[in-house]
């Protein structure tokens, strides 16, 4: 092959081209592929901390928020209410919570932090149903034995106003309390562990 009167300036000059405008269309193939495999701002907003403030929240109120798309609970326990907690012991299947999901923070009677602020995922243990409030005490429909709680129509499960499963019912563990923390006296983020503790 003759290569006389090619110029070899033009040739490097059109390959270099080429392969800049190939790089660049592989580019503005590969940015869409990729982006669609990170999760999506919906998404990661579902798992972020939720923030609570407490500064309202009345002795006896049960507040509703929704964190990484579960129901959660925070209630506010009057006085006679923890005073029934120790009560109820011989009635449950785990008092102590040893079998059941929560921070270390939160093993105690209570379940709480703070006693009368009481943080719980709503949904019952046994199959996922979302118990009701039920917070009065001796209902005609439940019976002398309940001293208000959660109780979930699904199956039947009882749960004291600690989350704590009553013994006989379906639910085989306590509700589930979820990682939180106090940032000041009235403000709670939940889904935030506390520091040293794992989310």
């Amino acid at each position: 092959m003759n290569n006389e009167g090619v110029d070899e300036s033009k040739r490097q000059f059109l390959t270099t081209a080429l392969t800049v405008v190939g790089a660049v269309g592989t580019g503005y193939l590969a940015v869409p592929f990729l982006s669609q495999m990170q999760p999506s701002v919906k998404t990661m907003a579902a798992g972020a901390p939720v923030e609570i403030d407490l500064s309202k929240m009345e002795t006896g109120q049960l507040i509703r928020v929704a964190w990484r798309g579960k129901p959660v609970w925070v209630l506010n326990r009057t006085p006679e209410v923890l005073a029934t907690l120790k009560t109820l012991e011989s009635e449950l299947r785990d008092p102590q919570s040893l079998e059941s999901l929560q921070p270390e923070n939160s093993k105690n009677s209570g379940r709480s932090i703070k006693p009368e602020i009481f943080v719980a995922v709503g949904l019952c243990t046994h199959l996922g149903c979302s118990p009701t409030f039920r917070p009065e005490v001796s209902p005609p429909d439940l019976g002398d034995k309940w001293k208000g709680g959660f109780f979930c129509p699904c199956h039947g499960s009882w749960f004291d106003l600690a989350g704590r499963v009553y013994s006989g019912v379906p639910a085989p563990t306590n509700l589930e309390v979820p990682p939180h923390r106090y940032v000041t006296d009235t403000l709670l983020i939940v889904g935030e562990p506390t520091e040293g503790e794992s989310a």
